[in-house]
């Protein structure tokens, strides 16, 4: 493979995105669990690396003619990776995950996380090939696979307690919770920004199905869902006088404030990108919340 094809390679997986997930799983299971990392984690990384990778590879399979009117010049199969090539990596992400899986679960006597990643591979095909264009479906499938993905370090981590924790439980669920909603935020707005392609696959996701304007309020609502939360938090940290966090928490409550406001202006395709890309940018300074918030309150 030359450099040009592992650089494209490397796109089509979404190695981005993939550094992202890992360092959410990382950053939880460090601070929040206090293990700097062993065998079981990172087997338990690796795994959720190649499901992943292989979910974007035939997600691009199946949305070939849709890319081609989206992002014409970002189309990578069929340009830089054949089809063979791509459904070959499909299969051998998948096939080294779950022998992978099968022999963590053996490790840490936890069959949930196998019947989770088998389960996940099933229904990333069968998002990419039928559900993605269905009404809400294909958004909430990727919103609840993104979250599942953090919580499985916590029934990963937790699998050799005596009794349940709940403080890592309550934490694992509030990212989880503001993963959710970010993520279905943001997947509504892609399908607002790949509008036209869609139309040639007879989707009918919200974006295609509802006006624009109702599809924008709803994002809104989404986004004003995540607010709510973060209003309480927000007391509490004033109330502790955490300078720090406060102004961590401010900034971040702005953006998503920023984030509606652009929502409600915008209605061409390149605003809809910038916000994607704004979305993006407030997952990632959630992310870094987890090291910070450890510090200051260990």
């Amino acid at each position: 493979m030359t450099i040009n094809k592992f650089t494209h390679f490397l796109r089509l997986i979404r190695i981005n995105n993939l550094l992202i997930l890992f360092l959410i799983q990382f950053l939880l299971h460090y601070f929040v669990f206090e293990n700097n990392g062993n065998l079981q984690f990172y087997l338990l990384a690796i795994i959720t690396f190649l499901i992943t990778a292989a979910g974007y590879i035939i997600n691009d399979i199946f949305d070939v003619k849709s890319d081609l009117i989206n992002k014409k010049d970002k189309v990578i199969i069929g340009n830089h990776i054949s089809s063979r090539h791509a459904i070959f990596w499909y299969y051998l992400f998948n096939s080294i995950a779950i022998l992978l899986s099968l022999y963590l679960v053996c490790l840490v006597n936890n069959y949930y996380l196998l019947l989770i990643f088998l389960s996940t591979i099933y229904v990333l095909w069968w998002y990419s090939r039928r559900y993605k264009h269905i009404l809400l479906f294909g958004n909430l499938t990727v919103s609840i696979l993104t979250s599942l993905y953090i919580y499985n370090v916590f029934l990963f981590s937790d699998y050799s307690s005596v009794s349940f924790n709940h403080e890592r439980f309550y934490v694992t669920i509030t990212f989880v919770f503001f993963s959710f909603f970010l993520t279905l935020s943001r997947e509504i707005i892609k399908d607002l920004e790949d509008i036209e392609g869609d139309k040639l696959m007879n989707s009918k996701n919200m974006a295609f199905t509802l006006s624009l304007n109702k599809t924008k309020w709803i994002v809104s609502i989404l986004l004003l869902i995540v607010l709510y939360p973060l209003i309480e938090w927000f007391l509490e940290i004033f109330e502790d006088n955490n300078l720090i966090i406060l102004i961590y928490s401010i900034n971040l409550f702005l953006l998503i404030i920023y984030t509606i406001y652009k929502i409600v202006k915008s209605d061409k395709k390149q605003d809809f990108s910038k916000i994607s890309q704004l979305l993006k940018f407030i997952m990632i300074l959630g992310i870094f919340s987890i090291p910070l918030f450890y510090y200051l309150f260990k």
